[in-house]
């Protein structure tokens, strides 16, 4: 098991080498964080997250060979416990859409402090996602939308717990919120979200949000 003093594996993917011997100088230097490998492009990427099984991987969205959109659907495919980091010069981008879609956790600004960055990192390896509402709006709005097509994921396996968890995911609160609402531990919280989006088939908290409020299982606004 993983302890609290272990470090959060970080696996650095951007086209523009200085750019990520900067941001490698820096993590290096965070407490808690190691940056155990990088990719100049997904390609690469895509094999190196498979070989060194980072827990959080910063990726570039536009780079050449294959890119950032592509290879995070790789590897969540392939490794989709390893929480995914988007790298981008603009939070308006439409890709970042398209990124969170495919299981990113959320992104961040090349621009960002090295304080905002670490906290990213520390946050979505906690399970918490780094997406401003009014992205987390739009694919809630996407992924709310009925698809005949698709079969309804096995509600009937989630634990009462576990849908008074979904029911709090819903209003897009955080670990401490729901802790604190349901007088649990985060780390119970935690594991409660791992073991909803596994039981959903879903990938990331914002997804198990927008399956709650199109299944009818979002948090009536009378709630205490």
């Amino acid at each position: 098991m993983r302890t609290e003093e272990s470090k959060i594996r970080v696996l650095l993917v951007d086209d523009h080498e200085l750019f990520r011997q900067g941001v490698g100088a820096i993590l290096g230097k965070a407490p808690g964080i190691a940056v155990v490998g990088e990719a100049e492009n997904g390609k690469v990427a895509i094999e190196r997250a498979s070989a060194v099984r980072p827990d959080v991987v910063l990726m570039d969205i536009n780079m050449p060979v294959c890119g950032g959109l592509e290879a995070t659907r790789a590897i969540k495919q392939q490794n989709p416990e390893v929480k995914i980091l988007i790298l981008t010069v603009s939070g308006a981008e439409e890709s970042l859409f398209e990124a969170v879609k495919n299981g990113a956790s959320g992104y961040v600004l090349k621009n960002a402090n090295p304080s905002a960055v670490m906290e990213s990192i520390r946050r979505v390896y906690l399970g918490e996602p780094v997406i401003p509402s009014d992205l987390a709006m739009h694919i809630i709005t996407e992924f709310s939308t009925p698809k005949q097509e698709k079969t309804p994921p096995p509600v009937d396996a989630l634990t009462d717990r576990e849908l008074e968890v979904l029911r709090k995911l819903s209003t897009g609160a955080t670990n401490r919120d729901i802790a604190s609402a349901l007088f649990i531990s985060e780390n119970t919280v935690r594991n409660h979200v791992r073991n909803i989006l596994e039981k959903l088939h879903l990938n990331n908290r914002v997804q198990a949000a927008a399956f709650a409020l199109r299944e009818g299982y979002a948090e009536s606004e009378n709630a205490e």
